[in-house]
């Protein structure tokens, strides 16, 4: 029996695998192209480990994909593979349409192809599970109620442009082929080993070297934040228990504007690390909106806790605290991802805005 994860090696793949092979002892195959945000050094952990094979190339790649699936026979398949970040996908749409979209296509194709010729007892056992993102529903404005799983999708992004269409390609193959597919729609992950452009990890970056702590607009853009742990064991669920089919929005049931994300950091930085400087507040900086910022994501996360009976472990108080103390003990870590090419492209991505 085994498993095989596409985008194993990036933020939230990785601590699903960790996470996997914490709670038991069926074996990983990880499949990533290893791009900007994948990168091996967050399994480290696991060198040595018999449990996890670890295979480079990417989900458009159907020869690859053919070989894998023939020759490991994958009981399931959880894919996190995706460019997943909404300010690269302005700047270049292109690797979001080809990853996201055709990369999913391929994917799905190599997976129909292997699923159909399966014998039936392995057939019925087969499932494939889509990690998506609350993004596909749009923007949300103050007061108005959460995003249930049949909220009609509204994206206005290229990356969540290309996360819904995905979503849809992943529908019409569980309706259309009688794949046995699953979906989970998550809301903003946060936690160790996520890559320093996202906007926790960037603020602890900069702070600590005593650089700008760049905010869009206003800072009331607001997201609801899910311990990365918690969306690990959430997919677990749906993949273990989840109906056929079916959507499951996970969320953290936190919602918090953009600027008091930020000054959470600066306090737990100011206890953690204070700076002869003073308060880490003083690095504040208001920048020029990105184009079409959704305003405010809110996920409601009932239909799981009912049908599957999971929720959060971690309050925000609780996750916040782990991931600040865990980027100050590895910062090396931090060092060692953010090479070049990604410091050239947040320089640009930045200096583009300006201060206000």
């Amino acid at each position: 029996m085994v498993i095989l994860v596409t985008g194993g090696a990036g933020f939230i793949g990785a601590n699903f695998i960790l996470d996997w092979l914490r709670v038991n002892d069926e074996p990983v195959l990880n499949l990533d192209k290893l791009t900007y945000a994948g990168n091996l050094e967050n399994l480290t952990s696991l060198t040595g480990d018999a449990r996890h094979v670890f295979v480079q190339g990417d989900i458009g790649d159907r020869v690859l994909l053919d070989k894998l699936l023939a020759e490991h026979r994958p009981r399931a398949i959880v894919n996190f593979a995706a460019e997943s970040h909404v300010d690269r996908s302005i700047h270049g749409p292109e690797d979001f349409i080809q990853t996201n979209v055709v990369g999913t296509f391929h994917l799905l194709e190599a997976v129909r192809g292997h699923w159909t010729n399966l014998p039936d007892d392995e057939k019925a056992a087969f499932r494939f599970l889509h990690v998506s993102t609350d993004e596909v529903y749009g923007s949300l404005e103050v007061g108005d109620a959460p995003f249930t799983e049949s909220t009609p999708f509204s994206p206005n992004s290229p990356y969540s442009a290309s996360k819904a269409s995905s979503d849809h390609l992943v529908r019409a193959y569980h309706h259309t082929y009688g794949l046995p597919m699953l979906t989970t729609n998550c809301s903003n992950n946060y936690g160790p080993h996520q890559f320093p452009e996202k906007l926790i990890p960037l603020m602890i970056l900069n702070a600590t070297r005593g650089k700008p702590l760049p905010i869009y607009g206003d800072g009331m853009n607001v997201r609801d934040w899910l311990y990365v742990t918690d969306h690990c064991s959430a997919i677990r669920t749906v993949l273990q228990n989840g109906r056929l089919g079916e959507t499951y929005n996970i969320g953290g049931w936190n919602e918090m504007p953009n600027i008091e994300i930020v000054k959470t950091v600066c306090a737990l930085l100011d206890e953690m690390r204070p700076d002869a400087a003073g308060p880490y507040t003083r690095l504040l900086t208001y920048v020029t909106d990105r184009p079409g910022h959704d305003r405010r994501y809110a996920m409601d996360a009932s239909k799981i806790h009912q049908e599957l009976g999971w929720k959060p472990a971690e309050t925000f108080e609780t996750g916040i605290r782990k991931t600040v103390r865990w980027y100050l003990d590895n910062m090396q870590w931090v060092e060692n991802v953010a090479s070049g090419e990604y410091r050239k492209w947040l320089d640009t991505n930045y200096a583009e805005r300006g201060a206000q």
